[in-house]
């Protein structure tokens, strides 16, 4: 059984999501990339979740984010869902689309963590050997200078959606990556993710070099069939972490509040089980207050 996550607002995401079978069904293409932005700027905006960076793979995508009212499973679910529906039509596809159960979230405590993964993300095409920089990326991927910048618009695509009805999405979307919290301005932001990002370029770049190895390249990128996959194995037995903070003492804390979220939402979860529906559960608990109105506690 999956342990219950913890959902608390204001928290900033590394979030991943793979696709079934590791298989390239988000190869680059004019479709796949108009598709993505569209119902990433859907999502963030009627979910209230701020974006900080973004890179669809072939196989998988990341982001940063900011979760500002502790909605981010009803994120993902609405941009997961609407994603493997619609790309599966394009493709001609019925099975999943998505490979694992559910998406990866890996709360990043401090500025510096959140700076980190941010550049891990941008860096994701040029340490998989597929490019010399990441902007040279065909796939959708979000350039350092647009963090505080103009708003990124995408068009509603014309393949899925109905144009007209209640439940009709809207002709075009916007979409404005922000600067996320502990930052003092979207400048210096940006100017640090540049940086980190060249540095982490450089590093996969020579490491490629070492091995005698090059760059595949963006047009073979898009040339590669969306049913194929990588050929070296998955990577089995890995950790799965809910947190990231290079800082040892505040990973030290925020581990051990993990762990007492965890023991008071089993202990809860028994309770109510048999037959406390009045049982408190603890502050941050999601998926029992989202389906059964399960009373939680304040938080502090």
């Amino acid at each position: 059984m999956t342990a219950p996550r913890q959902v608390l607002p204001g928290t900033t995401y590394l979030v991943t999501r793979r696709c079934s079978q590791r298989q390239f069904l988000l190869r680059p293409s004019r479709q796949a990339n108009q598709l993505f932005g569209f119902l990433l700027a859907v999502a963030a905006e009627r979910f209230h979740v701020d974006v900080h960076a973004f890179c669809v793979m072939s196989n998988h995508v990341h982001l940063v984010v900011t979760d500002r009212e502790a909605r981010l499973p009803a994120f993902h679910l609405f941009l997961d869902s609407l994603v493997g529906r619609s790309m599966n039509v394009l493709l001609g596809r019925g099975e999943n689309f998505w490979g694992p159960p559910s998406f990866s979230a890996v709360a990043l405590h401090d500025p510096s963590d959140v700076l980190d993964k941010v550049a891990y993300v941008l860096a994701n095409p040029v340490a998989a050997g597929l490019v010399r920089r990441g902007r040279m990326w065909p796939g959708l991927w979000s350039a350092p200078e647009q963090i505080g910048a103009e708003a990124l618009e995408f068009k509603r695509p014309d393949w899925f959606f109905r144009k007209k009805g209640k439940t009709a999405l809207p002709d075009r979307a916007a979409l404005r990556l922000l600067a996320p919290p502990g930052f003092d301005s979207p400048e210096r932001f940006r100017r640090a993710v540049s940086d980190s990002l060249r540095f982490r370029e450089e590093l996969a770049a020579a490491e490629l070099a070492s091995r005698g190895r090059g760059f595949l390249g963006a047009r073979r990128v898009l040339a590669q069939r969306p049913f194929a996959m990588p050929s070296h194995p998955a990577p089995r037995g890995g950790l799965n972490p809910r947190l990231a903070c290079r800082d040892k003492w505040r990973r030290i804390q925020a581990l051990g509040q993990l762990i007492e979220f965890l023991r008071d939402y089993r202990r809860a979860f028994s309770a109510w089980r048999s037959g406390a529906a009045t049982v408190l559960f603890p502050y941050g608990t999601y998926l029992m207050r989202i389906l059964h109105a399960a009373p939680c506690a304040a938080p502090g």
